[in-house]
């Protein structure tokens, strides 16, 4: 029998990143537990196909570019005004950017842009919902981090930083947060077979399935029921961690 405190009956939870693989894996189970969900990404065919699968209305549905900083606060505002709060935020927004590439052979344009995807748009995102949960002494922000942001991998200079980065901020949110019923935590896993890897070098791929002791990549499904506990009621005296699903790559 589920647990009540993992269900999330009558609450409203924002899903960005949620077109495919993880993102589209959170906000299925999520909704299948009782929750509104409200999904967001820069696919509008991937929203499209999720929003027909879950039978989502309009109001529910959100194309979102999170490195745009107007974008995001507009995105917040909408969804209080349609839907009155947000119980909980997924954030699974994320790109790779330049694999198996030297530090000194980095392009600028593509170390900034994959930094205003997974990290300014977590802060961005996470500064516009503060407010309502804060109001309402409740809520749930769950960002996807990466093993990469724990241990590195080579040739992966943006997307190490941009991860370790997001690990900090959410450290030290937590912290901030603790008094205010508001619980935030990362989730960092390590290579899990997404849409978002096909981008990423076979050489990369090979080293860090090479570092996984179970000898395989993660699937969404794994990742998505971690996700749901992060961002449900249950998840109520954990807060400022960083959730390991490596495959024992960390255990730490």
């Amino acid at each position: 029998m589920t647990s009540n405190a993992i269900l999330f009956t009558d609450q409203v939870v924002v899903v960005v990143g949620a077109s495919n693989g993880i993102g589209r894996a959170a906000a299925s189970l999520i909704a299948s537990r009782g929750a509104k969900v409200v999904i967001a990404d820069m696919n509008p065919e991937g929203l499209a196909e999720l929003a027909l699968e879950l039978k989502l209305p309009a109001n529910q549905i959100h194309v979102l570019d999170v490195s745009n900083q107007n974008g995001v606060s507009a995105f917040i505002a909408t969804i209080i005004k349609e839907h009155g709060r947000i119980d909980a935020l997924v954030n699974s927004a994320g790109i790779v950017g330049q694999s198996n590439v030297k530090i000194e052979d980095l392009d600028w344009s593509t170390f900034e842009k994959t930094i205003q995807v997974n990290l300014y748009g977590a802060i961005w995102l996470t500064q516009q919902i503060i407010p309502h949960m804060k109001k309402q002494a409740y809520g749930r922000i769950v960002h996807l981090a990466s093993i990469a942001g724990k241990e590195g991998n080579p040739g992966m200079a943006s997307y190490n930083t941009s991860k370790a980065g997001l690990i900090g901020f959410v450290k030290g949110a937590a912290k901030e947060l603790a008094h205010d019923g508001v619980i935030i935590n990362a989730l960092a896993p390590a290579v899990i077979s997404t849409p978002m890897n096909s981008n990423t070098s076979e050489e990369t791929l090979k080293y860090m399935i090479s570092r996984i002791p179970l000898g395989r990549t993660g699937q969404a499904s794994e990742v998505a029921e971690i996700i749901a506990f992060m961002a449900s009621p249950a998840c109520s005296f954990t807060t400022g961690f960083t959730f390991d699903i490596s495959g024992g790559r960390a255990t730490y």
